[in-house]
């Protein structure tokens, strides 16, 4: 599920659940347990990343689809608490976004303090809207913190899939490198900022994201995410998702 790797003052999480990590109970649990554990073993920066080619699909819509409506419920739970998770981290986050970042991908990218993408022919973007699932105010919130209202809402209710070059234009992400030097490059990044004095660093950070980090994700707002899940809208969205993954 995870190779965790560290480098001197940065823990690297690299996603490795083949064959495009997807985003299960198991997966989000395991990142949720790592988070945890390089945070407790004094890292000072933390890579989140993934694959040469993909960063993650998203949610793994399949194994998703053959849960029960309390199994459902407990997975937004869980993967509510990860977004949060690299959200409050009281160490910066940098997303190695090594590829395809769709949906659920780009929720983990954007909840980091940092986007380095791959240069390349890849997408990223929220295209929940495009599968069949709303996209809940806190993701939105989130992604408005990045580009701003208008484009927020733009991208976001057409589930907009975007270029490393327009993601970077919009500010979606924050920089661009070479495909297969991006993990290189995060790693870079992250230990160029723990050189800063981290007292200095982490409030700073916090406090530029202090209204993102006053929301809390209520149980109502996970009851509505799984009423949407079961909805005959996206259930139908859904089962044509699954057909076409199949072919």
């Amino acid at each position: 599920m995870l190779e965790s790797t560290r480098h001197q003052a940065v823990a690297e999480i690299r996603m490795a659940r083949p064959p495009v990590n997807a985003l299960n109970m198991e997966l989000v649990e395991s990142l949720l347990d790592e988070l945890s554990s390089v945070i407790k073993d004094n890292a000072q920066a933390i890579v989140l990343s993934g694959n040469d080619g993909i960063f993650s699909a998203g949610l793994d819509v399949p194994e998703l689809m053959s849960l029960s409506r309390n199994s459902v419920t407990v997975f937004w739970d869980r993967f509510f608490k990860l977004t949060h998770a690299l959200l409050n981290s009281p160490v910066p986050v940098i997303a190695a976004v090594t590829g395809h970042a769709p949906a659920g991908g780009a929720v983990l990218a954007i909840h980091c303090d940092y986007r380095i993408a791959a240069e390349g022919d890849y997408r990223l973007g929220l295209n929940e809207v495009q599968v069949g699932l709303a996209v809940p105010e806190g993701i939105l919130a989130v992604l408005r913190h990045w580009v701003g209202a208008r484009q927020a809402s733009r991208l976001a209710t057409a589930g907009i899939m975007l270029s490393p070059s327009e993601a970077l234009q919009l500010g979606l992400v924050d920089e661009l490198a070479e495909a297969g030097a991006v993990r290189r490059r995060a790693i870079d990044y992250a230990a160029e900022l723990t050189q800063l004095p981290p007292n200095a660093l982490n409030t700073t950070r916090r406090n530029a994201k202090a209204t993102l980090l006053e929301q809390q994700v209520s149980v109502d707002s996970i009851r509505l995410m799984t009423d949407y899940w079961f909805s005959d809208e996206t259930q139908r969205t859904m089962r044509e998702l699954v057909a076409s993954l199949g072919k």
